[in-house]
Parts: structure tokens; sequence; C-alpha cells
């Protein structure tokens, strides 16, 4: 069954009940409105700007979207790109794209120009949907875009060089085109986070969407009244498949725009949420903010969050612990995936595991996993290895590159290029990034295991820990720490509280700066590299 199966059931057995809502609060409106015609309900002057869309409402902008991409003469396999914001219309598109037939193609809000010509051109894109946001972007590379391709406008006062969706859109049936598809039909192209250069593209089937929604409501017992904080950008994996429980169940999203911690707390209480999915920056704000006692946990109705989960990158166990002194009725699970295994949960803690606080956890519903050496054999229990995963959500292959899909798809497992090990237990714990394990003197030193320890230091905000080359050993550890705001440290207080490491795996340098993280959470490590690779390193005493 396509995902958009599901879309169509909710508007039947939901139609009227709230399927999405836009929250903006850097926009003070003067009203609220809903998507329906933007009729307006109650006048405001102090709430932000919010929309919200009905199931029934959100089907038929779909089929909206997709009789227009058939009118234009997009047939099936075909691509069509979106580089939109989080709104309300990102789904109802992304959704008409897939009832078309055509393959729906996401693309990174970060990207510059360039990377918006090149990742359009890898997936042979045939319409772009783009909003007022990029049309500087857009418009710089139009001229040759728009040769071939059609530029289609998602705002207001289209620009000369594009097609105006909304009245396009208006112009068309809101009636499903009925386009037959399939399980094994290629659905979206999401693309790799680019650290080794230029991102490669990602193919995923229907089965693997439709997967990992009914995987998705499994893992966190997802039901019809529960309401998700969706945060993260929709273009990554991340987001989307975490919203596809909702999807699953028919239940209300809340699509927020910001992420500080009044805005997370704010909504959630407006809007009762009860899931909610952070990322380990925004959990850190609001620790931080509560700690200061810029929040107070009494100023809002928080007692229908249920559940909080992490991913996109490893978790420190501290942080864990210091939120359940906030929230301790708060079930916690961590999930584990790549755009190339569709998001989220291949691998994932499970909320009854909370004692395993560290672990990534066990395989997620319908995924098997295993841990192997450089001959691709499996390593005993509780050695190094890199974990490789295999299921229904398995990318199809990176598009257009034959040679880097043949590189991680072994016989119908994914190479994730992560380095783990399993406990006695069967819990797989993430040890690093093969590519970011550093080798000083011969010994293999995990990033990923000093950034927990030094995440545990009262005084850091957030940590890094990269090689930097060095004459004697190679390489040595070198941690980027940024401290909390206002609060002193120095470089002895870290080097004291190491000591409760082993020798080999003291950092060796520290430098006191921020840590760079990309819009899902993850540490811009090459980034860090980059910078700090060609500081000439003067080694302090007494930390050989």
């Amino acid at each position: 069954m396509p995902i958009t199966d599901l879309l169509e059931r909710n508007s039947k057995l939901y139609g009227n009940e709230i399927a999405l809502v836009e929250i903006n609060p850097e926009i003070r409106e003067p009203q609220r409105v809903t998507w329906k015609e933007y009729s307006l309900i109650q006048p405001t002057s102090t709430a932000p700007y919010r929309r919200e869309i009905t199931w029934s409402v959100f089907d038929e902008k779909a089929n909206r979207v997709a009789n227009l991409l058939l009118q234009r003469g997009i047939r099936k396999g075909q691509k069509v790109g979106i580089l939109l914001m989080n709104c309300l219309e990102w789904l109802p598109i992304y959704f008409g794209i897939l009832k078309s037939g055509a393959i729906a193609v996401p693309l990174n809000f970060r990207y510059t120009a360039e990377e918006i010509d090149y990742c359009v051109k890898l997936a042979d894109v045939d319409i772009v949907f783009f909003g007022p946001e990029f049309i500087g972007r857009v418009e710089s590379i139009a001229a040759d875009l728009g040769r071939e391709r059609l530029l289609m406008f998602v705002g207001d006062s289209s620009p000369s060089f594009a097609e105006d969706y909304h009245l396009a859109a208006a112009n068309c049936s809101s009636i499903s085109p009925k386009v037959l598809i399939d399980d094994e039909d290629d659905a979206a192209i999401y693309f790799s986070s680019g650290t080794t250069g230029f991102p490669k593209a990602i193919l995923l089937r229907h089965l693997s969407l439709l997967q990992s929604a009914r995987m998705e409501a499994l893992h966190h017992e997802t039901a019809h009244d529960d309401v998700f904080l969706c945060i993260p950008p929709l273009y990554h994996t991340g987001a989307k498949m975490h919203w596809f429980g909702s999807l699953f169940t028919g239940s209300k999203a809340v699509l927020l725009k910001g992420n500080s911690p009044q805005a997370i707390f704010d909504a959630a209480s407006q809007e009762h949420c009860s899931i909610v999915w952070l990322l380990v920056p925004w959990a850190q704000d609001i620790l931080a903010a509560l700690d200061r006692g810029d929040l107070k946990l009494e100023d809002y109705q928080l007692d229908q969050w249920r559940l909080m989960h992490i991913g996109a990158q490893p978790v420190p166990p501290s942080l864990i612990r210091h939120w359940m002194d906030y929230f301790p009725h708060h079930k916690y699970d961590t999930n584990y995936g790549l755009s190339e295994s569709t998001g989220p949960g291949c691998v994932h803690l499970g909320m009854e595991h909370i004692d395993k606080v560290g672990a990534i956890g066990v395989p997620g519903y319908g995924w098997e996993t295993k841990i192997v050496d450089e001959a691709n054999h499996a390593v005993p229990q509780g050695n190094v290895g890199e974990l490789c995963v295999k299921g229904p959500g398995v990318m199809v292959c990176y598009y257009h590159n034959e040679e880097a899909t043949k590189e991680v798809l072994k016989d119908g497992w994914l190479h994730t290029g992560d380095m783990a090990q399993q406990d006695e237990d069967g819990f797989i714990f993430l040890v690093d990034r093969k590519k970011d394990v550093i080798i000083s003197g011969g010994e293999n030193l995990y990033p990923v295991q000093i950034e927990s320890f030094l995440a545990s230091y009262p005084k850091i905000h957030d940590v890094a820990v990269i090689g930097l080359p060095d004459q004697r050993l190679g390489e040595i550890a070198a941690a980027i720490i940024q401290v909390k705001d206002g609060v002193p440290c120095t470089e002895e207080e870290i080097d004291l509280f190491c000591r409760e490491l082993p020798r080999y795996k003291r950092p060796r340098k520290i430098i006191f700066a921020n840590v760079p993280r990309n819009p899902t959470g993850k540490i811009e490590k090459p980034k860090l590299r980059e910078q700090y690779c060609g500081v000439r390193l003067v080694e302090a005493q007494n930390r050989a």
C-alpha cells in the first residue's frame, strides 16, 4: 500500500479534525487563520502567526498539486523538487507529488545556489517548488534551471521567472487522480548531509516510507489523540519520518518555526503536545534556561507531554539524567538511523529501557543489525566494528552513483560507516563515525566516548572532539568546548576533570569556542577540522 493511502484514509475518517498547525513565534499577526479559504477565526493581537489545516483540506490540496503536475506533463517516475522552509504548504505539496506518481525531491534550505543547481541536476528534477526565502538564490540560477525545468513559486507576489503555485493549483481538480502506485515504486530522493563534498542522492521506495510510518507509531505507541511537535526541517528524513507516526494514526502535528526554549514550551503548552522530538542542542538550551530560572515549569501546561525523544546524534547520558530531574514522568527514547535507511528507527532504545541510556538500542521493528570488521566478518560481542543494518527501509541506491552504492550496499546490508559495539544484553552503543576515529600513537580514540564524558561536566554546554595532526603521535585529540553562558571555565579545570579518563583518552588540546551543528543537530566536524587543522599547535605540558 502506498503511503498516500493513509492520507486518503484520514480524510475519510477524520476529515474535520486538525491535521497540521503551523506556528511562527517571530511573526505577530492581528488574527489567526485556517487554510480553508483562509477564513478568520477569533481575532487576537498577541498570539504568534498560526495557521491550521484539517485532514480533508490536506488531502484536497495534495490532489490539486497532483493534478497540477499531471496537467504540466509530469508522469510517473519523474522528479519534482521542494525548496521550502517548514510551512503548511510543505506536506500537501509532498503528498501531491507522490499522488501524481512522481518522485519527491526535498532540498536542504541551507543550500547555496550552486548546491541547489547541483542537486536539481543530479536528481533529474523537472519542476521545483520554492518559497520566498529562496528567490535570490533561485533567480541567480533561473536562466539555466528554467531552460529545461518549471519553477513554481509558493508564496505571495510571484517573481517574473516563476509560475504562481497558488493560482495554478486553484484551477485544478481536488479529486484524487488515482494514479496506480505500487509498494516497489520509487517515491523520494533525499540527499546525504554532504560532509565529504557535494551530497549524494538517496533513492527510496514507497515501501520504505510506509514501513517508517508503521514503525514510528509502534515504537512510540502513538495514538489518535497524541499531538506531535515537529521542529526540525521537513526536508530531512528525521523530521518527516517522525511525523509519519502522526499520519499513521491520524493525529495532529504542530510545525514550529523556531527552536528557542520559550517557543518550544509555548507550543507544547498551548497546543497540548504530548510527543516532542528534540535535538541535543535544543534539549541543552531548555535545561540551561530552566537552571537559570528563565523558564519556569509552573508557567506552562505540560502535564500532557509524555514522551521526549532524541535522534540524529549521540546523546550524552548526563543530559538525560538532568532532563529527568525536571521531567521525572517523561518517557524517553533515542532513535538511530540514516537517510539511507529512510531516517530514524532502524535501531532504537525503546521507551522501556531508560536504564540503558547511552545506548542507541536494539534493532527497530522489521530491522536486523550486525557489527563487522574490515573483512566483513561479524566481530565478537563487545568488540568494536562497523554497524550494518538490513530491512525494508534500506535505500534502493545512490542515484546516478553506482560506485558509491556498491561501497555501502552489500548483499542487502547497508554499511553505515558508524563504529559500534554490543553489550551482553544485546544493546548497541555507538562509538563513532568510522572516518572520525582518531589514531594517536597507534591507539584508536573514539571522539564520541570522550565527548560523552566531557558533556557531564556541569560548566560545559556543548563539546566536540576532533583529531589534529601531530608530528610525534600522528594525531592528538582536541576538545572544542562551548561553556554555558556567563560561566567561567579554565583549561586547568578541564585537565583536572579529565584525569578520570585513561591517559591516552585525555584531550591534548583544549579550545574554548562555539560548537557548530547543522540543522539536524549533527556536529559539523569537517568545518572544525578545516578551521583548526591549520592552527599552530602548542601542546600543553603534563598532558602526555
